[in-house]
């Protein structure tokens, strides 16, 4: 295969004129900007050039994944750096791995410390941080028992056996009858188990046979999710904001409801909030913004604050509790490493600056989109920090518009059809946002 054209980029990108990065004071994780370094430059001293490690990526990764044409060497706060120097503001942010930022110093120089004391015992044997990383996790979600692992599909696929055990344990529906209630369009993982329930053929497609016991309703429909549910139902599991599908935002009040109806079912209701968690919703948790409070929530990706792999189910102790010796385990889950870095994470959610800053530039976000729509944007979603931007098919697809927007020095990711998502650090500062929407308009209204 022929690695694509390797933009030219601009200089600088938007809100960064000069080409040096813009600081943001009292914004710990922004970045200051940085000059060329080792691994930059164009293929000079025997390194290859962006063009040349694409090709050399394709002839030996398996190509299950299309990126755009850039390949990053170094990265700070909100922006990214090619092999040649050239600089992108990243508004994807690791899919939210990355909401605060590249290298945020608080948690590299936790994950420097930890790296110099200790980094696995496996859970075999105990080690002398994790204790602190599950008290202070359960206390900023509200709940009590907490379930480390390491990805977000082990996470989701960590619910799927509590709730099924507690279903017989608890519950009493009979063994092997037990039955989870899940939505339309959802992006929960990648697993087998995970992708039988997904609605994506090209997830789903070549994977069989899928596992049984799954029931899948239309998203944010309260009345068929009622009439989903019965003596035999488990868990609900949804995501709060549908992030894969194009961050599809439900209704005011449909977490409520979700909350009620599983309540009188006697059922548990788990909230996926591996995206939607972790500041990135303009609070805590997206769930937060209604007052519920499920009975599970899953966590990952910003947990690992960008550094290394972190997740954990979090919740009731009369759910979790139901796990015991040899049920369940990972034997790096729960690792000193990650425990170290996901307890540094949490201190800076315990602030309530960044989920502050998530919904204060949501406004930004939402307000500079808004004039867009009829003149190139058909439709756009936002929850916090946090978009779905449906662009008019007549202007090309969402891969097309993210590649047009790489040569403005603006990083984006499309979904499905013509949407892009947005989701950038949640350091990126007010001038960076609004260079970044100045790209998008130009290159929505500006002829090729």
């Amino acid at each position: 295969m022929t690695a694509p054209t390797v933009p030219s980029g601009r200089p600088g990108g938007p809100g960064d004129p000069d080409g040096r990065g813009i600081d943001s004071p009292g914004v710990p994780g922004s970045g200051p900007g940085f000059g060329p370094g080792p691994g930059s430059g164009s293929g000079s001293g025997g390194r290859r050039d962006s063009a040349g490690l694409i090709r050399a990526e394709e002839a030996v990764l398996a190509p299950n994944y299309h990126p755009l044409p850039v390949v990053v060497a170094r990265a700070e706060g909100a922006w990214v750096e090619d092999v040649e120097g050239r600089r992108y503001l990243d508004l994807l942010a690791g899919y939210s791995a990355l909401n605060f930022g590249h290298r945020h110093p608080v948690l590299v120089e936790a994950a420097h410390r930890q790296l110099d004391r200790l980094t696995l015992t496996s859970r075999a044997f105990h080690n002398d941080q994790l204790a602190g990383f599950a008290e202070r996790l359960a206390a900023l979600t509200g709940q009590e028992m907490v379930l480390p692992m390491n990805t977000g599909a082990e996470a989701v696929e960590s619910a799927v056996k509590v709730a099924r055990k507690w279903a017989y344990e608890v519950k009493g529906v009979p063994d092997g009858r037990a039955t989870i209630v899940v939505a339309a369009d959802n992006f929960h993982g990648r697993t087998t188990t995970i992708v039988g329930f997904s609605t994506d053929e090209s997830a789903r497609a070549g994977f069989g046979p899928f596992a049984p016991g799954f029931r899948i309703v239309p998203y944010n429909d309260l009345a068929a999710l009622e009439a989903a549910v019965d003596d035999s139902t488990a868990a609900v599991l949804l995501e709060p904001v549908q992030g894969e599908a194009g961050v599809i935002v439900p209704d005011d009040g449909y977490l409520t409801g979700v909350r009620e109806i599983t309540r009188r079912a006697g059922c548990l209701f788990v909230a996926d909030e591996i995206q939607s968690g972790l500041g990135r919703s303009g609070s805590t948790l997206a769930v937060d913004l209604e007052e519920v409070t499920p009975d599970l929530v899953l966590l990952g990706k910003a947990l690992g604050g960008g550094i290394v792999p972190v997740s954990a189910v979090v919740g009731r102790r009369d759910v979790l509790g139901v796990l015991g010796p040899g049920t369940h385990g990972s034997t790096f889950g729960g690792n000193p490493l990650a425990a170290a870095v996901g307890s540094a994470v949490v201190g800076l959610l315990e602030t309530g600056e960044y989920q502050r800053r998530a919904a204060e530039l949501g406004i930004v976000l939402r307000d500079g989109l808004a004039p867009l729509v009829g003149r190139g944007v058909r439709a756009f979603r936002t929850r916090g920090l946090w978009a779905g931007i449906d662009v008019d098919p007549a202007l090309g697809t969402g891969r097309e518009i993210g590649e047009r927007l790489l040569a403005e020095g603006v990083l984006v990711k499309d979904t499905h059809g013509s949407t892009i998502r947005v989701a950038p650090p949640l350091t990126v500062t007010e001038d960076q946002l609004r260079g970044a929407l100045a790209a998008l308009e130009r290159v929505l209204t500006v002829p090729a």
